[in-house]
C-alpha cells in the first residue's frame, strides 16, 4: 500500500498493530465494525502527502492487534486507556482525532474523558449521544426497535459467531460493506444476513475482491468475537460513565454522514443532527455535513472526499 509501514507497540498492557505513513502532526484514525485499519487505507495516503503523519490503529481485539478474552476488558476506559497509551507513545501532546463508526464511538469517549488531547475531531457516521441516566442502552434499544436489533442480537456470547460461521466469513463481510438498506438494521434469526444463492451480491466500484479478501482473512484469522464484545460492553459503559451525565464535548468537531447511512436513517437521528440538539451537547460543533448518495462505509465509498473534508478541517488547526 505505496509506502506504509506497520509496527507492533506494547499500550496499556496489549501488543497493538498500527499502520501509519508520513511525517509531522498525527492524524489518529479510528476504525469501526467489522474493518480494519485497512478501512483508512486512502486516508492514511493522502494525509501523509500533505504533511502529516497519519496513524491507523488495529483497534483491541481487531486484525493484529491482541483480543483479550474478557466481554469486560472491552470497556470504553479500556479502550480510551489504549488510544492515550498509544498518543503517548507516539511522542505527542495532542492529535487530530478521525473515527467512523464503533471508532466514532470510541472518539467521543475519548473526547469527553480527554479533550486536552485532542485538537479538533472529524467524526464519520456516529453523532455524540448523551447517557440516558434512566434507562440501560440495551434495554431501550430492545424497547425501541426490538429483539432482531443487530446490536441486541450481538448481545449473547458466541450466537452471532455461529451464524457468521454457517454463512461464511466472507459472504457476511461483503453484504456488510455493501448493504444500503436503510436503517434501523435488524438480524432476524432466519437467515440475518440476508444471503440468498440467488441473489448475488455485486461489488461497488469501491471496493475490490482484494479488499473483501484482506478483511476475510484478518477476520478468518482472529474471529469476529473481540470487535462484537464493544457491543457487549454497551451497559458496562452506561455503568461507567455515569459521572459524566449530561456533559457536553467540549473539542472542535466536524460531522460527515452519507444520506443514505443506516445510522442517519434510523428514526429520529436526522432530527437530532439537524435540529440543534446535537449542537447542545456538542457546543464546538463546527460543521454537518451531509453527503447525498453515501451509505455508511464513506471513508471507503467517498475516499476522495473524504479526505479532502479531513484535511480542509484540520488545516484550520
Amino acid at each position: 500500500m505505496e509506502g506504509i509501514s506497520h509496527r507492533m507497540v506494547k499500550v496499556n498492557g496489549i501488543d497493538m498493530h498500527i499502520a501509519e505513513k508520513g511525517q509531522g502532526p498525527v492524524v489518529l484514525l479510528l476504525h469501526g465494525f467489522p474493518e480494519l485499519w485497512y478501512s483508512w487505507r486512502h486516508q492514511i495516503i493522502a494525509l501523509s502527502s500533505l504533511g502529516y503523519h497519519a496513524v491507523a490503529p488495529d483497534l483491541r481485539g481487531y486484525g493484529d492487534t491482541e483480543a483479550p478474552a474478557s466481554i469486560s476488558s472491552y470497556s470504553c476506559l479500556h479502550i480510551v486507556g489504549d488510544l492515550i497509551a498509544l498518543i503517548d507513545y507516539l511522542g505527542v501532546e495532542q492529535v487530530f482525532l478521525v473515527a467512523h463508526d464503533w471508532g466514532a464511538f470510541i472518539g467521543w469517549y475519548l473526547c469527553l474523558f480527554r479533550p486536552d488531547r485532542v485538537k479538533a475531531y472529524v467524526c464519520l457516521s456516529v453523532p455524540y449521544r448523551p447517557r440516558n441516566p434512566k434507562m440501560k442502552p440495551v434495554e431501550s434499544m430492545k424497547l425501541v426497535f426490538g429483539e432482531d436489533y443487530y446490536m441486541c442480537r450481538f448481545q449473547e456470547p458466541g450466537v452471532i459467531e455461529a451464524e457468521i460461521a454457517r454463512a461464511g466469513t466472507e459472504k457476511v463481510l461483503k453484504k456488510i460493506l455493501t448493504d444500503r438498506k436503510p436503517g434501523p438494521p435488524c438480524l432476524p434469526k432466519e437467515n440475518p444476513f440476508g444471503i440468498y444463492p440467488e441473489e448475488p451480491v455485486t461489488m461497488p466500484s469501491w471496493l475490490t475482491e482484494a479488499d473483501l479478501s484482506f478483511y476475510a482473512t484478518k477476520h478468518s484469522q482472529k474471529g469476529f468475537t473481540g470487535g462484537l464484545n464493544y457491543y457487549r460492553a454497551l451497559d458496562l459503559n452506561w455503568e461507567l460513565t455515569a459521572s459524566w451525565t449530561g456533559a457536553a464535548v467540549k473539542v472542535p468537531v466536524k460531522f460527515v454522514v452519507g444520506d443514505l447511512d443506516m445510522v442517519y436513517t434510523t428514526p429520529g437521528m436526522k432530527e437530532f443532527v439537524n435540529s440543534g440538539a446535537f449542537k447542545h451537547y456538542v457546543p464546538l460543533l463546527e460543521e454537518v455535513v451531509v453527503m447525498e448518495g453515501a451509505g455508511h462505509f464513506i471513508n471507503q465509498e467517498k475516499a476522495e472526499e473524504i479526505s479532502n473534508h479531513i484535511s480542509d478541517y484540520i488545516s484550520k488547526y
